[in-house]
């Protein structure tokens, strides 16, 4: 009776558990889908919520790996003062280099990872090569706002918790121009919930 009465217990207790994950919210999530000019996904587009304020990130770091004569990922988004590594995981030295404003360097030929990471401190667009291989690019967007993303393949991208107001809603992919500046609407945050489709104006595939 009593091995009876502790089966019983436990399974009205899985119902109670089970009822209370059934009441639980939904996370608060905003997605962005982002397509070309012919209506298709497009991938690796960053998008972010600009407020006109400049918030740095807490110790943010970032690895930009080159593997097989590669930049890895070929698109990455930070925040402003974020640090990144450039590891070297090939069998040959790289020379890792950007002339772009926002942040010019130079790592000079090396193999392995190198002593400190370079700290993005200046909002903008950072295209990094190699000196050695002028197939390998890169994309760095620096952005003043923890609400950011990138897109996935199918042209989606989330960014959670983010507080309700009024925001630019800026979108920048490397199929644009060099020194091209992100396109941006103004945007109305009123639910903690949206789906939000950006339609750009050239086609990318």
């Amino acid at each position: 009776m009593l091995h009876n009465f502790k089966r019983s217990q436990l399974a009205t207790m899985a119902i109670s558990l089970l009822s209370c994950a059934c009441m639980l919210p939904a996370q608060a999530e905003h997605v962005i889908q982002v397509i070309d000019s012919a209506g298709k996904p497009v991938l690796d587009a960053v998008v972010y919520f600009d407020k006109g304020t400049i918030e740095k990130a807490k110790s943010a770091k970032v690895d930009i790996e080159q593997k097989d004569k590669k930049f890895i990922p070929l698109v990455t988004v930070v925040q402003t003062g974020t640090a990144i590594s450039f590891p070297n995981n090939d069998t040959v030295r790289h020379q890792a280099y950007s002339f772009s404003p926002a942040k010019p360097f130079e790592l000079k030929l090396y193999a392995g990872k190198p002593e400190a990471p370079i700290i993005f401190d200046k909002p903008g667009i950072v295209v990094v090569g190699c000196n050695i291989h002028d197939q390998m690019l890169a994309y760095i967007q620096i952005v003043d706002t923890p609400y950011f993303a990138k897109t996935d393949a199918s042209g989606k991208a989330k960014i959670a918790m983010l507080p309700i107001g009024k925001y630019n809603l800026k979108t920048w992919t490397y199929y644009q121009m060099t020194g091209s500046l992100p396109s941006e609407q103004p945007i109305v945050i009123k639910d903690e919930n949206s789906a939000i489709t950006i339609k750009l104006n050239y086609k990318v595939n």
